[in-house]
């Protein structure tokens, strides 16, 4: 699309309303709303002006202006407005290089499609990620300095088979998801069917392809919809949709959703598995002839993942309560190894199929906490990495890596166990995310700041309800 199109479409559907999304450093989307009247062809060269200083992670107050450049190759209707609003994202751009500002994370998205290009080795990169979400009835939370907790309340959940009828929820029926037992159950135990096909018929009028909605693992409306891949520019846009409709759906219903990766202790968290292929023209680079039906350089790209993983998921499983996910001998892939099919490998090779064209990755240590733009952006060029120094992953893991005895696992390495370690992996190792200037030093160097000092330390310094419980009495 371009910016005549953007017009028209603005015309026809009859808008009165525009709203420029853009993301925030942490992955939060943000947007300004303009009358309908605003918006010109100028717009999308000249932008609109708005004042940076307030934005996580973003700019100080010596260089908060900035410009929000519509980029009209993405143009939605917005389905929760009462007054018709176009939407459309944009790029925070400085105002004085007319660049694409360090810290927007849709330019370092688009940083990384120019290097892929520039280094010739693909033209595309696509990426299908897997945002799993809980839908609550409710949830309670406090961190004073006098109490912490939280509460969370669904009628799926199996606490709930005791509660007595009231109006919020009303009879108790009985049917309930035991822990760890919620994958793919029919209704009444699956409450959540019509809510999830609602989100799919909104996500298609919004443009993004539906391919499959199912309950989840976890008790307590734990959910999956997958939506079809994309360009890794155009499937960060898409999930910061999807998130939104999500969100806003739930809304709608009197419930809560999120993407927080661990909400429940004693089940599964929600993951974020990265479907990611390489293609050159009308070529699938990832298949060959080799082990699982790679090719060599599907294989390389493996090696740059699994030397870089311990970075990558500085920013692919970016919060402190990822890493009640990321867990050794739980559901999570922690142990850096690949293979074919196998689930417990922090990198599968999916074999439903042997056409080529959907020879493909899966990187399962994300979750949907993270910013979209970094996460697939650090995966990438750590892929990258992997071909153009030909780093070879070693030989694949076909056993159950959670069944494993110790002295099997010694030479297996594993994920950091904590988002401060992460954070110290990245600062040990991020030379290969400058490449290309996708990432800039100051980037990284904001981002672990902004991690340790916004929610590390906070969370170190507090008292945790747990430990009221081992410790009041000793």
């Amino acid at each position: 699309m371009d910016a005549k199109t953007a017009l028209k479409y603005a015309e026809d559907q009859g808008a009165k309303f525009l709203s420029v999304r853009f993301t925030d450093l942490v992955g939060a989307w943000q947007h300004l709303t303009f009358p309908i009247h605003e918006l010109d062809e100028g717009s999308f060269e000249d932008g609109f002006g708005f004042d940076g200083s307030s934005i996580r992670g973003w700019a100080s107050i010596h260089e908060s202006d900035m410009l929000l450049v519509p980029d009209p190759v993405r143009l939605w209707m917005d389905p929760f407005t009462e007054e018709p609003t176009m939407c459309i994202i944009g790029n925070a751009v400085d105002p004085i290089t007319k660049e694409g500002y360090a810290m927007d994370p849709r330019s370092v998205a688009q940083r990384a499609e120019s290097y892929l290009r520039f280094t010739g080795i693909a033209d595309t990169a696509y990426y299908g990620p897997e945002a799993e979400f809980f839908v609550f009835d409710s949830v309670r939370y406090n961190a004073d300095q006098n109490s912490a907790g939280y509460a969370i309340e669904s009628d799926e959940g199996h606490w709930s088979s005791g509660r007595a009828g009231n109006d919020e929820l009303g009879p108790n029926l009985g049917y309930k998801v035991r822990a760890k037992e919620g994958y793919v159950p029919v209704s009444p135990t699956d409450t959540l069917v019509d809510l999830r096909s609602e989100i799919a018929l909104t996500l298609e009028r919004c443009g993004i392809t539906v391919e499959c909605h199912h309950h989840e693992v976890a008790t307590a409306g734990q959910c999956e919809i997958d939506f079809r891949f994309s360009t890794l520019l155009g499937t960060a846009d898409n999930l910061q949709l999807f998130k939104y409709i999500v969100r806003n759906t739930a809304h709608q219903w009197g419930k809560t959703a999120t993407f927080m990766p661990k909400p429940l202790y004693g089940d599964n968290g929600s993951g974020m598995h990265c479907h990611q292929s390489l293609w050159k023209g009308e070529k699938p680079l990832f298949a060959g002839d080799g082990y699982a039906g790679l090719s060599e350089l599907a294989r390389y790209y493996i090696g740059g993942l699994l030397k870089h993983a311990a970075a990558i998921v500085a920013f692919a499983a970016p919060t402190t309560n990822s890493y009640k996910r990321l867990v050794p001998g739980f559901e999570a892939p922690v142990n850096l190894a690949y293979s074919a099919r196998n689930r417990s490998a922090a990198i599968r090779i999916p074999m439903f199929s042997t056409n080529p064209k959907l020879k493909r990755l899966e990187f399962r240590p994300p979750d949907p906490s993270c910013n979209p733009y970094l996460a697939f952006s650090a995966m990438l060029l750590a892929g990258l990495d992997g071909i153009q120094n030909r780093i070879d992953p070693g030989e694949p893991l076909d056993k159950d890596i959670y069944d494993l005895a110790p002295e099997q696992l010694k030479d297996v390495p594993s994920l950091p166990g904590s988002l401060d370690e992460a954070l110290s992996a990245l600062e040990a190792d991020h030379e290969f995310l400058l490449k290309g200037d996708v990432f800039t030093p100051q980037l990284i160097e904001r981002w672990i700041t902004y991690k340790r000092e916004r929610e590390i330390q906070p969370l170190r310094m507090r008292p945790h309800p747990l430990e009221f419980a081992l410790y009041y009495d000793i």
